[in-house]
């Protein structure tokens, strides 16, 4: 497969990671009125990500194979993780740097040539 498509793909699952960051960010603050939730700006940045995320994954879908390119969408849980550690400060045991050990081994199997 072409490396544009692998690395197009790999910033589509890092900026659906930023997104869900961005998400959680926002849920943190949300309150259930009209004006709270337009003028919740992690949300509508955490959806443009999304939207961003998506355009390229599609491209990407249009150039290759979905069986190679939808496992490195599965690395998202590998940024997701990170991202959710530095920004978020939340915990990351040896169970989490366990599995996403494994999803870089498995990645890295189906990409194999």
């Amino acid at each position: 497969m072409n490396l544009k498509i692998i690395l197009l793909t790999a910033i589509s699952a890092l900026l659906g990671s930023i997104g869900q960051i961005e998400f959680k960010r926002g849920a943190e603050t949300l309150k259930m009125s009209i004006y709270d939730l337009l003028s919740n700006y992690h949300l509508f940045y955490g959806m443009f990500l999304y939207t961003l995320s998506t355009i390229i994954y599609v491209y990407a879908l249009s150039k290759g194979r979905l069986s190679l390119i939808y496992p490195i969408i599965a690395t998202s849980y590998i940024w997701t993780t990170i991202f959710a550690r530095i920004f978020l400060k939340e915990p990351v045991n040896l169970t989490n740097w366990s599995g996403i050990f494994f999803i870089i081994i498995g990645v890295t199997l189906v990409l194999w040539k």
